[in-house]
């Protein structure tokens, strides 16, 4: 079966299927289902009995433990006299510490609730349950990668969301290859020029930009979300030149602001691109002759045919004899979904290597 007919017997234009089945990320032949379209698959069978599931770690985290004991902890300092003096909505003092000693109690009971289904085979916290991510918790998968694309022009044939693409096969190959890792959402939307009076890629319809201070606020907000919730070692990885500087800052402030506990981690190896054309003339022995002068390249071109091929718009291309770019022939398909798995392959690699070694020396 050719690649076109692969991705489309995976249902829905299977654009996970590139990611999961064509780069032997995940189990072949599974059901898949989901807003990814393909991505998803049953998981393995339960590593632990009901029993051992209420008693491993006392069925939560230890940052949930620490939650329900400060909640419990204000329910019991809140004044109880039989004259308390009632508070907004009419509830008195001791209603309020009734109510929320029992809202901790609640919770102390769904964190030692059984997950009563097979958790998914997904590495996204966005597909999982609460139940399912905190099993990850449980088993290890303590590091959790951030990563922030961008929507703006990339001229002609590619979608808008090009960074978004790559980094959907990006991070779902760095967490299976580390094995303890989640991808949190990615962050879709980043700073890519000025609003108010545009420039950069904000003077093209259909960039969306966000200001420097927004883009730190939520990577901030974001990476103290999840190491609230058990998250030890927090990545920030980014496919656009313009978030690198907010990434970095982010992790270094994070750091000073928890000292200790859980680190952040700003991974530049994974935007290092001229390493990627340099390992493709090296390895591959491919090398782009021309340049069309467009936001565009054949790496990037061939790395998102892997995610879907309509986000560079192959069939399209081909049908007006314009399936190339700076002089690189993607007509066909199958040869570059191949070329492009290589090159996320060595990215994936390259950027698990740094993680590793950034996380071993608590940089």
């Amino acid at each position: 079966m050719d690649t076109v007919s692969r991705v489309e017997s995976a249902g829905n234009g299977g654009r996970g299927l590139a990611v999961t089945r064509l780069m032997g990320w995940a189990p072949v032949g599974r059901k898949r289902l989901g807003r990814r379209k393909g991505r998803l698959g049953a998981a393995p069978a339960l590593q632990w009995s009901p029993q051992q599931a209420l008693n491993r770690h006392g069925g939560m985290t230890m940052e949930c433990r620490r939650w329900i004991l400060a909640a419990a902890a204000v329910a019991l300092v809140v004044p109880i006299t039989g004259t308390a003096q009632q508070g907004r909505g009419g509830m008195t003092a001791e209603r309020r510490a009734e109510m929320m000693a029992r809202q901790a109690e609640a919770l102390l009971a769904d964190m030692r609730t059984e997950r009563p289904i097979e958790a998914l085979n997904s590495v996204w916290i966005e597909e999982l349950t609460w139940m399912e991510v905190r099993d990850a918790l449980r088993d290890g998968k303590t590091t959790a990668i951030i990563s922030t694309g961008g929507i703006e022009q990339n001229g002609p044939y590619l979608a808008t969301g090009k960074h978004n693409y790559v980094l959907e096969g990006a991070c779902e190959g760095i967490a299976r290859k580390l094995g303890n890792a989640l991808c949190a959402p990615v962050i879709k939307l980043v700073p890519e020029g000025g609003i108010a009076n545009p420039s950069g890629h904000m003077r093209y319809p259909g960039t969306i930009s966000l200001r420097e201070e927004t883009f730190r606020a939520v990577l901030d907000d974001v990476a103290s979300s999840l190491r609230a919730h058990g998250f030890t070692n927090i990545v920030f990885i980014g496919d656009s030149g313009g978030n690198q500087g907010g990434m970095a800052a982010v992790a270094a402030a994070l750091n000073e602001r928890w000292r200790g506990g859980a680190r952040a981690h700003y991974v530049p190896e994974f935007y290092r691109y001229r390493e990627v054309f340099e390992w493709m003339e090296s390895e591959l022995g491919i090398t782009e002759p021309t340049n069309d002068g467009i936001h565009d390249d054949f790496v990037i071109t061939s790395i998102m045919t892997v995610v879907d091929p309509e986000s560079v718009r192959h069939a399209q291309r081909v049908a007006v004899g314009k399936a190339s770019i700076n002089g690189l022939s993607i007509a066909d398909l199958e040869a570059t979904i191949e070329t492009g798995k290589k090159l996320l392959g060595f990215r994936v690699d390259r950027t698990v290597e740094a993680i590793r070694a950034a996380i071993g020396g608590g940089s």
